[in-house]
């Protein structure tokens, strides 16, 4: 994947510990935060003032490690995880 979205999709993976739902709503959530990062490029915040873009681009990272190291705990993956698949005769 290009742009950094990889890392993202690995996160959503262990997010969703493996299972495809969780893993559907992890992405979900991550692309709301890559939308609403586009979003508020450029735009004062009320009370705030205007963000630099750089931390306004950051949202999606910053919000995919406060996830991975605050709620996932133990991410436990499938035994076979890493091993190359060799079809039996």
């Amino acid at each position: 994947m290009t742009a950094g979205k990889g890392f993202l999709a690995l996160a959503a993976l262990i997010l969703g510990k493996w299972k495809p739902v969780p893993t559907l709503f992890a992405c979900l959530l991550f692309a709301f935060a890559d939308a609403l990062q586009t979003r508020l490029q450029g735009v004062a915040l009320p009370g705030i003032g205007e963000v630099p873009v750089q931390l306004i681009e950051a949202l999606p990272y910053l919000l995919t490690v406060l996830l991975l190291a605050g709620f996932v705990g133990k991410a436990i993956p499938p035994k076979a995880s890493g091993r190359p698949y060799v079809k039996d005769r």
